[in-house]
This record gives C-alpha cells, structure tokens and sequence, in this order.
C-alpha cells in the first residue's frame, strides 16, 4: 500500500528570501521519508541524469561520474551497505542511490583541481530536475567511501564524494525513528544573505 504524503507537508518548506527566486529552487529540500515501495520513472531518472551531464565544467573536461543503483539490485545493496549513521535507517527506502564520482586525473595522469567543484555542479543540475519533476533526492556525506571503490573496483582516480537517495516522497510519520521525524519536520533555516557576502561594492 502507498503512503501519500499530504500537500501539506512540503508547504512549511518554501524557503523564505530576501528576493524572489525560481519556484523550483524556493520548494527544493531534502527529505529522509521516502516511499518504499514506488519505483521512478526512468523517463524522469534519465531526465535528472541529463541535467547533471549538462552541467558546466573547467574547460568542459566533464569529470563527474555516477553510480546508479536501483532498489533491489546487487548494486543498490553494495551501496546501502556503505551508508553510516542514520542514513542506514532511512534511505534505503529510496528508488535509487545514486553515488557522485570526481575524475580527479584525466587521461594523462594530470590532475583535474576543480573536479569536485564541478560534480557539485552536476549533482545540483540533478536535484533542481528531479524537483522539477516531482521527484525528491537527498545527498549524503555519511558513507564510507573506501567501501564504494572496493566494492566497485574503482581506481584511483574516480573519488567517491556524495551519496544521493532519490525517489517519491513520504510523510514523516513513515520514519521510523522520532529522532528522524522532528527532523523531518523542523523548517528549513539558513544563515542571512548578509552572513554570506564577504564583500559586496
């Protein structure tokens, strides 16, 4: 049976700011309840995966690389198996993790300084086209990425740094931890803009 999460239950997340900002980017936020028996659209996974490939890049060198893994695969289960902390608990509810990978050496074994910055780029093109699409993702730091590479035989030179879980999104109450549920519901918070601009002529 599917959980319907209510329309109220994203409207307390609408971000407040100090101008207006797209409608996408104002709704956007990180759920940890998702529903655990709907699978995504691939239309709408190949979707979010083409706005992360369309992302800008240094020199369009391009090195952001990405394990998809959909629930029930062995892939899906090497990746869960990473997760620490609470994110054991909750996200393997989730669709689909989707591991962010930097190339950090190109071909030629030279260094690639910005490769991180720019799977940060990619992987923020993925989540405003998921959200777009009625999808919702939240990214992980809790994982043990020494567990990707072995499990992934990766090499060095691809560096696991996030974990995304993506999927359909459940009210809080599915959560099975209250710790989890008060922060499924607290309001979204960030630091004033002012706090941010080191310098602004």
């Amino acid at each position: 049976m599917t959980i319907t999460a209510p329309a109220s239950a994203a409207a307390h997340r609408v971000a407040e700011t100090s101008a207006p900002i797209h409608e996408t980017l104002a709704t956007r936020w990180s759920p940890r309840s998702f529903q655990a028996s709907e699978t995504v659209d691939e239309s709408l996974l190949t979707a979010a995966l083409e706005a992360a490939r369309w992302a800008p890049s240094a020199a369009n060198t391009q090195p952001a690389r990405f394990i998809v893994a959909r629930r029930g695969s062995e892939a899906f289960e090497k990746v869960a198996a990473s997760l620490m902390g609470f994110n054991s608990v909750w996200a393997t509810n989730a669709a689909v993790l989707i591991v962010g990978i930097a190339e950090t050496v190109d071909a030629e074994g030279k260094p690639r300084p910005w490769a991180e910055y720019d799977l940060g780029q990619a992987l923020a093109h993925l989540s405003f086209q998921a959200h777009a699409d009625g999808l919702h993702v939240h990214q992980m730091g809790g994982f043990v990425a020494a567990s990707i590479s072995q499990a992934f035989d990766l090499p060095e030179s691809l560096k696991p740094l996030t974990v995304t879980a993506l999927g359909t999104l459940a009210p809080a109450e599915a959560l099975p931890d209250d710790t989890l549920i008060a922060r499924e519901s607290a309001p979204r918070t960030r630091l004033p803009l002012d706090d941010l601009l080191l310098v602004s002529e």
